[in-house]
């Protein structure tokens, strides 16, 4: 067996954990463009969790990670990588994004409260190039630009013994893993301190259908 037939079987012994409706599922979206339609289309929630894909699919809804864990496994089960970003920001939460290859480029897939915060098209040569486009819509409810750093990419499946695409228990663990690998400075210090707050434009612009907690 060659080398990449192995790890193709090894792929498919990850997804066999999927049932055969889940799977169908999946494959149904086709490409990156259909697994970030059908993460548009589920709503978004605020709850502290960390579902799986097999959970997400369950309870058609997700948050950020959730949903960015999710991708990878659509992508998997389509023919790519499942493949995880991380973003670090200042004074603001972070970001998970799935990302995918395509003739050479980048692109990206995502969940997110804010609309330009999500999908990504294939046109960015280096990662580096991928989280800037990032940069202009990230910013906290001050109006401050707070991404600040990108991870290396993350292959989950260093997590397939864990079966993090259906296991019922939380999958923290991938969360962790985020915490500890190494990022990379977008920013120098000198361009963080002359940074402007977005305008009110602007901010209107990316809370368009924004989910908001109930407040009883």
């Amino acid at each position: 067996m060659t080398l990449s037939k192995s790890k193709s079987a090894l792929s498919q012994s990850a997804l066999s954990d999927f049932a055969p409706k889940e799977m169908r599922k999946l494959r149904s979206m086709k490409n990156p463009y259909g697994i970030q339609k059908f993460l548009d289309d589920m709503p978004y929630h605020l709850e502290d969790t960390a579902w799986s894909p097999r959970k997400v699919l369950a309870e058609q809804s997700s948050h950020c990670l959730e949903g960015a864990i999710f991708a990878a496994a659509a992508l998997r089960a389509n023919g790519y990588p499942p493949l995880l970003l991380d973003f670090e920001a200042e004074h603001d939460t972070d970001h998970v994004i799935a990302i995918y290859r395509q003739d050479g480029c980048w692109g990206a897939v995502a969940k997110s409260n804010y609309s330009g915060c999500r999908w990504r098209e294939p046109v960015y040569r280096t990662l580096r190039e991928l989280a800037l486009s990032y940069f202009n819509a990230y910013f906290n409810l001050r109006r401050e630009r707070t991404l600040r750093r990108y991870s290396r990419p993350v292959n989950l499946k260093r997590f397939d013994r864990q079966h993090w695409m259906t296991t019922e228990q939380p999958v923290w663990f991938i969360v962790y893993h985020l915490f500890d690998i190494k990022h990379y400075s977008l920013l120098t210090k000198a361009q963080e301190k002359k940074l402007h707050r977005i305008d009110e434009r602007l901010f209107q612009a990316e809370c368009l259908g924004k989910a908001y907690k109930n407040r009883d």
